[in-house]
C-alpha cells in the first residue's frame, strides 16, 4: 500500500468513528430528553391534579387525544394513566431517523475501510508469498513493489536475506567445482605412475620373490581402488555421475552385492543372511546402489570374526523401505561414530587395507537417490547400518 492509499483508510477510519460516535451521542442524547420532558410533563399534571382534583379527568381526556400509547414508565401520574417517555409525541421522531442513518453510514464506512485495509494486506502478503516460492523453486527476480507501508522493512529484510543466500550458494558452488576438479586432477596425476608400476611389476616378477612381488601388487590395487574413487567422487561433487533409476526389488539388490563378496566372505569364513521377506521394490540405480552396499557389507567383514554371521533384513511401511544391515562384532567406537561417513575418515580399528572412503561413497550414492542412511551400535552387540529409501 503506498502513503495515498493508507491516508484514504485513515481518512475513512476516522469519519465512520466519527458518526458512529455522533449517532451514538444523538441517540442518548434524545432518549434523555424524552425522559426529562416525560418527568417534567408528569410533576406538571401532578401538580395541577393536586390542585384542582375535579381536573384529573379533563387531563386524562386531553392526554387521551395527543394520541398517546400504554406502556410502563416511570411511577409519576402519568404512569398511573398508562403512560412512559417514549409515549410522549414530540418531533423527535426525525432525530432518531438521522440518528440511524449517520450511525449505517459510519458503520458502512468503517467495515469498508477494514475490509480494504484488509485487501491491501492480503495483496502484499501474498506478494511476498509469491516471491519466495519463485526463490525456493529456482528462478530469480528483484521485488518491484517498493511503495513504503507496514511490509516495506520486512520486503527489504526478505531481499537482502535471498541477495546474501545467492551469494553464499554461488560462492558453495565455486567451492564444490573447485573441489571435484581437484579430485579429478589428483585421480588423473594417479594414472599414469600406477601404470607404470603395474609395467614394472610383471616385468620384474621373473626376478623378483613372489612375496614381494605380491606385496608390490597389493599397494598398487590400493591406488587403483583410490584413484577409481577420487574420479567417482569428483563426478558426484560436479554433479555429472547420472543414476539410471528402476523399481529394484531388495532380496534382488543384497543377493547381488553379497555374490559379489563371494571370494572375502570365503576367504574369512564368514557367513551371510538374507532372509526372503517377499517383493519389495525401491526405484535405485541398480549397479551403483549394489556397490554402496557391498561397501557396507565389505565394512562388516573387515569387523567380523570367523565364524560369525552378516545378518541382512528389509521391510516396507507407506513412508519409506528399509533396509539393515549388521554383523555380531564389538561395534564402533563411541568416538567414530559422528565421522564414520567423512571422507578418507578411518575409525581406531580400521585395518590397512582401506582408505577410508568407502562409506563417504556408500553415503553419497544413496542421498542422490532420495535415501538416507545412519550407523549405530546394536544393544545386543555389533555394528549395524540402516538404509532409507523413502516413496516421495
Amino acid at each position: 500500500m503506498s502513503k495515498k492509499s493508507d491516508g484514504r483508510i485513515t481518512v475513512m477510519f476516522v469519519l465512520s468513528v466519527s458518526f458512529i460516535t455522533a449517532a451514538a451521542i444523538t441517540l442518548l442524547l434524545t432518549v434523555y430528553y424524552r425522559y426529562e420532558c416525560f418527568q417534567i410533563l408528569g410533576g406538571f399534571c401532578e401538580k395541577m391534579i393536586q390542585e384542582y382534583p375535579d381536573s384529573r379527568q379533563y387531563i386524562f381526556e386531553q392526554l387521551k387525544t395527543q394520541d398517546f400509547y400504554v406502556a410502563n414508565g416511570n411511577k409519576t401520574v402519568l404512569s398511573t394513566f398508562g403512560y412512559h417517555p417514549s409515549s410522549l409525541d414530540m418531533a423527535d421522531t426525525i432525530v432518531f431517523w438521522m440518528a440511524g442513518f449517520v450511525f449505517l453510514t459510519g458503520s458502512i464506512l468503517f467495515l469498508f475501510s477494514f475490509w480494504y485495509s484488509h485487501r491491501k494486506s492480503s495483496v502484499r502478503i501474498q506478494t511476498l508469498t509469491n516471491y519466495l516460492e519463485k526463490i525456493n523453486s529456482g528462478g530469480q527476480g528483484l521485488l518491484l513493489d517498493t511503495s513504503e507501508d507496514e511490509f516495506s522493512r520486512l520486503q527489504d529484510e526478505i531481499y537482502k536475506t535471498v541477495t546474501t543466500l545467492y551469494q553464499t550458494r554461488d560462492a558453495a558452488l565455486a567451492a564444490r567445482n573447485d573441489f571435484a576438479e581437484n579430485l579429478s586432477n589428483i585421480a588423473h596425476q594417479l594414472k599414469t605412475p600406477i601404470t607404470s608400476m603395474s609395467l614394472s611389476v610383471q616385468m620384474a616378477e621373473e626376478y623378483m620373490g613372489n612375496l614381494h612381488v605380491h606385496e608390490i601388487k597389493r599397494q598398487i590395487e590400493r591406488l587403483t581402488y583410490l584413484e577409481e574413487a577420487l574420479l567417482l567422487l569428483s563426478r558426484m561433487d560436479a554433479g555429472t555421475l547420472i543414476f539410471d533409476r528402476k523399481p529394484t526389488d531388495v532380496f534382488t539388490l543384497l543377493t547381488l552385492a553379497s555374490d559379489n563378496l563371494y571370494e572375502l566372505f570365503k576367504q574369512k569364513s564368514i557367513w551371510i543372511e538374507i532372509p526372503e521377506n517377499g517383493e519389495i521394490n525401491i526405484t535405485v540405480d541398480l549397479d551403483w546402489t549394489m556397490e554402496a552396499i557391498i561397501n557396507l557389507m565389505k565394512n562388516c567383514i573387515e569387523a567380523s570374526e570367523s565364524g560369525t554371521t552378516i545378518h541382512c533384513s528389509y521391510e516396507q511401511n507407506p513412508l519409506y523401505v528399509q533396509i539393515r544391515i549388521w554383523d555380531e562384532g564389538r561395534g564402533f567406537e563411541k568416538e567414530d561414530l559422528p565421522h564414520l561417513f567423512e571422507r578418507f575418515y578411518r575409525g581406531k580399528r580400521a585395518k590397512d587395507t582401506g582408505v577410508g572412503i568407502g562409506l563417504s561413497l556408500s553415503k553419497a550414492i544413496i542421498e542422490r537417490q532420495d535415501g538416507i542412511i545412519r550407523a549405530c551400535n546394536l544393544s545386543e552387540g555389533g555394528a549395524c547400518f540402516e538404509i532409507r529409501f523413502y516413496s516421495h
